[in-house]
């Protein structure tokens, strides 16, 4: 019998951990995990276990001695200068310990996300571990040393079939998703981030539209820095909504960065906690409007996991499985009582943000102006076609 949703999780997924002090740190799965828990909004039946993702399975997307060289690395045996050259030891992506294998699981649980949609297990499944938007092909980028969502998308074309619409809401443009699958037709790729003029990885401009038969298939949304959250839903629904009607998808997948919040120390945007729980909403409803609710949802940035990703990655769950009516209560002062002696910040007490929590910005008006422009600017072509 098919369920509503799945929640792929397993804490050997925190096997994925450069180091202390880095600020990818996947215990915010564990943080989330317990926060739905001491809800009572989620059980065992919901959760699936993780597997191994395969060699092959990796090589769907990166060279094999790209993969060779992470096991290298992970097993101290790559000197320094060649794991440079692969966008290994570096600041951003340290070696440690079996990064292989703790890669290989956060892309199986991507992949064992789609099967249980795909083959009719499930209509949404959620791996929180995955969203890894910036891995290539040959090298390693931006905390991502496996790109979980190229992967899960090339296995869903080969293995499928079937046409699929990749939806990234990370502040970070959704680089190496996009470049795998630049002239493919069959592979449509949205991006709503901060504009890289500001911010890592610096790409993602409205005209990166695609490539030969792939062309139009590529949209970028470079929002301006500070955009609050009815502009960023404005430009997110508006686009969302288009892509669905032109592209006609047969699977969603969406990448659901929590670092476009106003507490997110890498990031300069503002939006609030109101943001994400519109974000999975809108996924939810467009799922079952255009492909019978087959939905595929992994995690991605977010580095304030104390008070901003427990409750905004809680809330995609929420909304997969018809609870969000759990929203109109406290957080569980249990969950408070367990995480708040670890915590370097008062943890929040509610789903909602202070009204206060930042000074009005000055630029509003001229902002959401901008990102309206950059709106038109980038459906231009697709409103033209359906003309």
């Amino acid at each position: 019998m098919k369920q509503q949703a799945a929640f792929v999780y397993s804490e050997d997924q925190l096997s994925y951990k450069f180091s202390d002090d880095h600020p990818f740190n996947h215990l915010r799965l564990k943080l989330t995990y317990d926060l739905l828990q001491k809800m009572g909004a989620i059980d065992d039946k919901h959760v699936q276990s993780p597997r191994m993702a395969t060699d092959e399975e990796i090589g769907l997307i990166h060279d094999k001695p790209y993969i060779d060289a992470v096991k290298a690395a992970g097993e101290g045996r790559l000197s320094r200068g060649i794991a440079n050259n692969y966008g290994l030891g570096t600041d951003d992506t340290p070696v440690f310990s079996n990064m292989h294998e703790a890669a290989a699981l956060l892309v199986g649980g991507t992949l064992t996300a789609v099967d249980l949609v795909m083959e009719g297990k499930s209509e949404h499944a959620l791996n929180l571990g995955g969203g890894l938007h910036h891995g290539f092909r040959g090298k390693a980028s931006g905390f991502c040393i496996y790109n979980d969502s190229s992967i899960a998308i090339e296995y869903i074309r080969r293995h499928y079939g079937a046409r699929i619409l990749y939806v990234d809401t990370d502040a970070h443009h959704g680089d190496g998703v996009q470049w795998a699958f630049y002239d493919d037709p069959d592979v449509c790729t949205l991006s709503i981030h901060e504009t890289g003029r500001y911010l890592f990885p610096g790409t993602g401009d409205v005209h990166e539209k695609g490539s030969g038969q792939g062309y139009g298939f590529s949209i970028n949304l470079p929002i301006d820095a500070f955009t609050e959250d009815a502009s960023f839903l404005e430009v997110y629904e508006n686009a969302f909504k288009e892509m669905m009607e032109f592209f006609k998808p047969d699977v969603v997948v969406t990448q659901n960065g929590a670092d476009a919040h106003y507490y997110d120390p890498l990031t300069h945007l503002s939006n609030s906690i109101r943001a994400y729980r519109e974000i999975p909403k809108i996924a939810h409803q467009l799922s079952h409007d255009y492909c019978s609710g087959r939905w595929i949802a992994v995690g991605g940035g977010g580095y304030d996991m104390w008070r901003v990703v427990p409750r905004a990655w809680a809330m995609i769950w929420l909304e997969m499985t018809g609870q969000t009516h759990l929203l109109n209560q406290p957080l569980p002062s249990s969950w408070h009582h367990s995480w708040q002696a670890r915590s370097p910040v008062q943890l929040p007490e509610d789903w909602s943000d202070p009204s206060d929590m930042y000074p009005p910005i000055p630029r509003r008006l001229e902002i959401t102006d901008k990102n309206h422009k950059t709106l038109n600017k980038a459906l231009f072509h697709i409103r033209n076609e359906k003309k």
